[in-house]
């Protein structure tokens, strides 16, 4: 069967410090780990050893207010330096002597930075009381894969189709692709409507020449998506839509079958497994 064209890839985006604002690029080699330089590096508790996730607001209630971007381009032999804009709009760097005791200041609670992913680490997650979520008004405890800073997978997608659905089914919320934190967007053909990446789950999609992507399922959303990030008010409507019409999934996660090199305006195509 032909690959199908789905559309063009409209922004990409990286994280290099988990839970904070990250940058947008125009294009970026896509690795085995996803794109190069994504949640390189994390906050975490120096007692519990847990990783700093704004996934649990209460704790962390400030972590999108740090801005993350690399100063060094990013090679496999050296570990690049990201600069962190604290929330005072005073910048860090990661390889600062005392980075850890400024984050920790700017964060209210002490953090030490990690660059390096263990084996293990855990998370903790807020389920807000929203109902047709798995769990209500609870913190639990969830597992990083292994050796990484990735909450399910290495890379998550988004289309236009899905963001012009929460839309409509909730007018009076800001619904912009930056609160739900993808990697990739792709700017969908008008007849793709509706949640359209539930329907992908094993398909391939390849996005210019090179990089061909596993779908591996649906992105379940948490409260972050609720949180304020910038001009974006915090809105509990964005998870309420999104559980009562598409069981709280928005977006997809996928895995890498052929890395390379993506470009903004890239066509994406799908096609079976």
């Amino acid at each position: 069967m032909s690959p199908q064209n789905i559309g063009t890839l409209v922004s990409i985006h990286r994280y290099p410090v988990k839970s904070m604002i990250g940058e947008e690029l125009n294009t970026s080699r896509v690795g085995p780990k996803g794109l190069h330089g994504d949640r390189l590096f994390a906050l975490a508790d120096p007692v519990t050893g847990k990783v700093a996730s704004a996934k649990n607001p209460a704790k962390w209630p400030n972590l999108f207010d740090f801005h993350a971007a690399y100063v060094d381009p990013i090679d496999n032999g050296h570990s690049p330096r990201i600069r962190i804009t604290l929330p005072n709009g005073e910048a860090v760097l990661t390889d600062h002597a005392a980075v850890d005791d400024l984050l920790s200041a700017s964060v209210g609670r002490p953090v030490h930075l990690l660059g390096i992913a263990p084996s293990r680490s855990t998370l903790e997650e807020y389920w807000p009381d929203v109902e047709g979520l798995a769990r209500r008004d609870e913190v639990t405890d969830e597992a990083i894969p292994s050796e990484t800073f990735f909450d399910c997978a290495t890379v998550h997608f988004l289309t236009t189709a899905t963001l012009a659905e929460l839309r409509r089914l909730h007018p009076g919320g800001q619904i912009e692709a930056r609160r739900f934190r993808p990697n990739l967007v792709i700017d969908t053909l008008p007849d793709l409507t509706g949640f359209p990446e539930g329907a992908w789950t094993d398909s391939v999609i390849a996005i210019g020449s090179e990089v061909r992507l596993k779908v591996t399922g649906p992105c379940g959303r948490c409260v972050m998506t609720t949180l304020s990030q910038g001009d974006l008010p915090k809105d509990v409507g964005v998870l309420r839509t999104a559980a009562k019409y598409n069981q709280a999934q928005v977006g997809a996660y996928a895995s890498v079958l052929q890395g390379g090199i993506i470009r903004r305006g890239d066509r994406a195509r799908i096609s079976p497994a």
